[in-house]
């Protein structure tokens, strides 16, 4: 692409607001609509891992990260009663001195990122969204909801797992996919004695603790439900700490007696989806959830999303026309994006049906040794 063209991003989310930066850091002209006017990003606490960490170092953000969120090195695998059933290694993927793991508040990443895009050339328009996408020629006409049009040479659709983008252009695409889990996240003081990512396996349900700062770790615990019904939020403390008294562990029967509704409780149902090739269509083409949404089983939803971003950026940033860069950005993603979709389906599947603990510790030690490879 030439230092000339301009580009929309349609979501700003992290795959969003990496793509968006990184263009604007090769010379061009960023158009960024998100529809909430807060651009507010909700949730407790994010698992990262070193692949992310070395997309937060190429992007100049990593000390930022290592100022407000937490870094630790391998996974503890215990027991329902805390006995020690496995450690996984976590790759040291950004550097010798970086840990392979961690964790920080999900709002928290969302503004380190979003302060970096308002620092940066980009042009950020909160509050609005796209009305109408038309291709002419090689040009896309814009139309948004505040009644205002534009002419992109590309547009990037990121935003997310229901992406209104994905079906525009792309109408007959796949739905998500409720996968029979759901996951409830809650943000809690340090409990004496953990010092890296722990899991908890149960007969059925699993619960684990992650460092979000020097102070805090936000607890997920992933649930087996056969259908995805509304949970009244008036009983979350309730039926969460119902959960964690099924754990004979003492550090988690602590956890369950002293959880409040000051702990911020998250429920989330889980769904996934996989969106076959094509990603694109003429000059829109779509990033992160908006074509591979997984499960959080191996915390690397927020990661390929923006590996995709910094790709896509890479592939125009070539000397090539549009639809050669477009195929190039296909090609380097889909299998390793398909890897984390599948490997996170498949944990789940083992969870949720009993099968082999080892299985599921092998396909996580191989899923960290694909994603710590160069991209």
């Amino acid at each position: 692409m030439t230092i000339s063209s301009k580009i929309l991003v349609i979501g700003g989310g992290f795959a969003g607001m990496t793509a968006a930066l990184q263009l604007s850091r090769q010379g061009v002209a960023v158009d960024l609509v998100e529809i909430d006017a807060g651009w507010r990003s909700y949730g407790a606490g994010i698992s990262l891992h070193g692949a992310t960490f070395r997309l937060l170092q190429q992007l100049g953000l990593l000390e930022r990260f290592m100022e407000e969120g937490n870094l630790s090195d391998g996974v503890h695998m215990r027991g329902p009663d805390d006995a020690i059933l496995a450690t996984l290694p976590t790759p040291r993927v950004a550097g010798p001195d970086i840990p392979g793991g961690g964790a920080i508040m999900r709002p928290a990443l969302a503004r380190i990122l979003s302060d970096a895009v308002r620092a940066s050339t980009v042009n950020v328009r909160l509050g609005t969204t796209f009305s109408s996408i038309v291709e002419q020629d090689d040009v896309v006409e814009v139309t948004f909801r505040d009644g205002s049009s534009g002419r992109y040479d590309l547009v990037i659709g990121a935003d997310g797992l229901y992406s209104s983008v994905r079906t525009a252009i792309f109408p007959d695409a796949p739905k998500p996919r409720f996968i029979g889990q759901a996951v409830w996240r809650a943000v809690l003081p340090k409990p004496e004695g953990i010092d890296t990512v722990t899991m908890w396996m149960g007969p059925t349900l699993k619960v684990g603790v992650n460092g979000v700062n020097k102070d805090e770790v936000y607890l997920f615990l992933t649930e087996d439900r056969a259908t995805n019904d509304f949970v009244p939020p008036e009983t979350f403390v309730e039926t969460l700490r119902g959960l964690l008294l099924k754990f004979p562990s003492p550090i988690i029967q602590k956890i369950a007696s002293e959880l409040c509704d000051e702990h911020q409780i998250v429920y989330r149902p889980l769904e996934q989806l996989l969106m076959p090739r094509p990603w694109f269509k003429n000059r829109v083409v779509l990033v992160g959830d908006a074509v591979h949404a997984t499960t959080p089983h191996l915390a690397a939803g927020a990661c390929i999303g923006m590996e995709d971003a910094i790709v896509l950026a890479e592939e125009l940033g070539k000397p090539v026309g549009i639809d050669e860069a477009l195929v190039a950005f296909e090609n380097r993603r889909f299998e390793r994006c398909q890897m984390v979709v599948e490997n996170s389906g498949r944990l789940a599947e083992i969870e949720i049906h009993g099968g082999s603990p080892q299985e599921h510790a092998e396909i996580m030690k191989r899923s960290m040794r694909t994603l710590a490879e160069p991209i």
